[in-house]
C-alpha cells in the first residue's frame, strides 16, 4: 500500500464523508506547484477555490505570518490590537468603502452582510420588523450555513437540514427584468455573485451588473455583491464589479484576502449601513485578530505590487482563446473572465469528474462542479510558459 493509500484510508475512517476529493494527498506547495506524499509534482489549477491568488506560500505573506506569530496572534475583540486598524484602513482604501467589519470565513461574511442589510431596513428604511425580504438568484452559492442553504436552489444543499430560514425570494440569474419585477415595498436587498463560481462559472450577460445597480438604486434597495471568489484580481479586475462600474452598497470578501495561509473575510459598506451596528449586536472572537490582519495586509500588498489583477486579465484572455482554439467535440462551452474559467463537457462524453481524474494523472489539479463543468483557476502568479505546459496536458485529455 502506498503512502497516498495510507493517508486516504486514515482520513476516510475518521472523517465525516462530506467531501469527495480526488485521490491525492498533498504535503508541500510552492507557487503554482504542489507535491503529494509520494513525491509526484502537480500544477494547482484550483487555487483552493481562488484562495491562492498569490500562489502557495508566497514569501512575503509567509514572512508576515511568521513575524506576527512571533509577537501576538489573537487578542479577541475585547481589546484593541495594533494590526486591525491598519488592515481595515488598507482594505477600505483599496475598495473605496467607508467601513469594514472583519470576520474569518466566507459564510460568516455573508451572514454578516445579511444581518447588516436587515437591520438597516428596519432601522433606516422603515420596513416593519421581521417583514423584510432579500432577493437572491437561482444557482447561487454563498456558503452552507442554515440561513444560506435556506435560499439555495440546489436540493442537495437543503435536503435534511430544515426547517429553513424565511425571508428570501429566488429569481433567475442574469435577468435584470426579473429583479425589477420581484422588488416590492418589503424588499431589503439583492444578494448576487458577479460570476457564479460554484454554479459552473456562469457569466451574466454584458450590462447585467450595471442594470441591477441602477434598479436597486432607483428602488432604495441595497445591492450586496458576494465577491468571495471573484475578488482580489481573480477575474482580471481587483473586483469584478469594476467591469461595469457597479459598486455595491455592501461588498463581501474572503478567500484570497488570506493569501492562502489563513482564513480572513470582511464585509464592506458605507456609514449609512455600518452605523446600524452597536456593541453587542454582532461579533467574532477571531475576527480582525492581529495574525489575520498581518497576513491580509501582506496579501493585498502582493496583489498590488505584482499587478496580479492585470496579469490575470492578460493571461486569462490568452488561456481562454487557446482553449477555444482546441475546438474539440467533447467541449460544449467555455466561459469565464480573467483566470476564472469553466469548460463545460458534453454529457455524452462523460462527467467532468472523469476528466479531472485524467488531468490529475497528467499532473494538473482541477475540480468539477455541477456535474459537467471543469474549473480552471490557477494562481495569478502563473507564467505564460506554465500555462502553455498546462494547455498541452489539457488538450491531450479533452481530445
Amino acid at each position: 500500500m502506498s503512502l497516498t493509500e495510507d493517508y486516504i484510508k486514515q482520513a476516510d475512517y475518521w472523517s465525516a464523508h462530506n467531501y469527495k476529493p480526488l485521490p491525492i494527498v498533498l504535503e508541500r506547495g510552492e507557487g503554482v506547484w504542489v507535491y503529494d506524499v509520494d513525491g509526484k509534482k502537480y500544477m494547482d489549477m484550483l487555487s483552493a477555490y481562488s484562495s491562492l491568488n498569490q500562489g502557495h506560500r508566497h514569501p512575503r505573506i509567509i514572512n508576515a505570518l511568521i513575524e506576527q506569530a512571533g509577537r501576538i496572534t489573537i487578542t479577541s475583540r475585547a481589546f484593541h490590537n495594533s494590526k486591525m486598524g491598519e488592515f481595515i484602513e488598507k482594505l477600505c482604501k483599496l475598495s473605496g468603502f467607508e467601513k469594514a467589519l472583519p470576520m474569518n470565513t466566507g459564510s460568516e461574511a455573508v451572514e454578516t452582510a445579511l444581518k447588516a442589510a436587515r437591520k438597516w431596513a428596519y432601522v433606516k428604511k422603515g420596513i416593519p420588523e421581521n417583514e423584510g425580504e432579500i432577493i437572491v438568484c437561482n444557482n447561487n452559492f454563498h456558503g452552507r450555513t442554515i440561513t444560506i442553504i435556506s435560499f439555495s436552489s440546489e436540493e442537495q444543499y437543503k435536503s435534511g437540514f430544515g426547517p429553513y430560514t424565511p425571508g428570501f425570494k429566488i429569481i433567475e440569474y442574469g435577468n435584470a427584468e426579473a429583479l425589477r419585477k420581484a422588488i416590492n415595498d418589503k424588499t431589503i436587498a439583492f444578494l448576487v455573485e458577479p460570476i457564479q463560481g460554484e454554479g459552473g462559472v456562469i457569466v451574466p450577460p454584458a450590462g447585467y451588473l450595471a442594470q441591477i445597480r441602477k434598479i436597486t438604486r432607483e428602488n432604495n434597495v441595497l445591492l450586496i455583491l458576494d465577491e468571495i471568489q471573484t475578488g482580489f484580481g481573480r477575474t482580471g479586475k481587483m473586483f469584478a464589479y469594476e467591469y461595469e462600474d457597479a459598486k455595491p452598497d455592501i461588498l463581501v470578501l474572503g478567500k484570497a484576502m488570506g493569501g492562502g495561509v489563513y482564513p480572513v473575510s470582511a464585509v464592506l459598506a458605507g456609514n449609512e449601513v455600518m452605523d446600524v451596528f452597536t456593541p453587542g449586536d454582532h461579533g467574532s472572537t477571531f475576527g480582525g485578530n492581529p495574525l489575520a490582519a498581518a497576513v491580509a495586509i501582506a496579501s493585498m500588498d502582493v496583489l498590488i505590487d505584482e499587478k496580479l489583477p492585470q496579469r490575470s486579465m492578460e493571461l486569462g484572455i490568452y488561456f481562454m482563446q487557446c482553449l477555444k482554439n482546441l475546438n474539440f467535440k467533447s467541449i460544449r462551452e467555455i466561459r469565464g473572465k480573467g483566470l476564472m474559467i469553466g469548460v463545460e463537457i458534453k454529457k455524452e462524453f462523460g462527467t467532468a469528474r472523469v476528466f479531472c481524474e485524467r488531468l490529475m494523472c497528467k499532473g494538473i489539479l482541477c475540480k468539477e462542479t455541477h456535474g459537467q463543468t471543469i474549473r480552471f483557476s490557477p494562481p495569478l502568479i502563473i507564467t505564460k510558459e506554465e500555462l502553455d505546459w498546462a494547455l498541452k496536458q489539457i488538450a491531450s485529455v479533452l481530445q
